[in-house]
């Protein structure tokens, strides 16, 4: 699960969230590292489909906690479905915060459901600036979805620097990368 690397690496994304901000977190455990990581902020307005990043964030009582509605899935806390992407599509804010389950050697980001797959386009789309977080791990890491391509990202959050296939694409795109070590 790498949570050291992934608690480091939320630290270093936060660190580009303004108080006062609007965010979407995701699904998934770096995405609730990083709502671990907000507390130290103020007056942020989090729209989210994760249950875990609502129970962390709702303990704030400047933070304005919005939970999309849908289907929720037992082993992780994840919201999602139609009435979910729905709902995410109806925003446009500052900042969302992703995590993903794979980044093929050619930049495609992938996953394993295609449910939360579509909740974290909508995501994409409905962002100002798009954060990645993810540990070495998921550098090459296989998924069956196919979520998009680095290219619709933003900001790149990792702990090494990824392979030389996936650092010539990345280079290609022009996002910021911060290699956290």
């Amino acid at each position: 699960m790498q949570l050291a690397e992934k608690d480091r690496i939320a630290q270093a994304m936060v660190a580009h969230i303004p108080d006062g901000a609007t965010l979407f977190i995701d699904i998934g455990t770096t995405p609730e590292a990083v709502a671990r990581a907000l507390l130290n902020h103020n007056d942020l307005r989090i729209v989210t489909n994760n249950l875990n990043v609502a129970g962390t964030l709702m303990a704030k009582e400047d933070f304005r906690v919005i939970l999309a509605g849908g289907e929720v899935r037992n082993r992780d806390g994840g919201i999602v479905g139609e009435a979910t992407l729905d709902f995410v599509s109806q925003f446009r804010l500052d900042f969302g915060i992703l995590g993903i389950s794979g980044i093929e050697l050619d930049g495609s980001l992938l996953d394993f459901d295609y449910h939360e797959v579509r909740v974290k386009q909508a995501i994409i789309e409905n962002s100002r600036c798009v954060m990645l977080g993810v540990d070495h791990t998921k550098f090459g890491r296989n998924a069956m979805v196919n979520l998009g391509d680095i290219s619709q990202i933003d900001m790149l959050f990792t702990d090494q620097e990824p392979p030389a296939e996936l650092m010539q694409r990345l280079q290609e795109c022009e996002l910021t990368m911060e290699i956290i070590n």
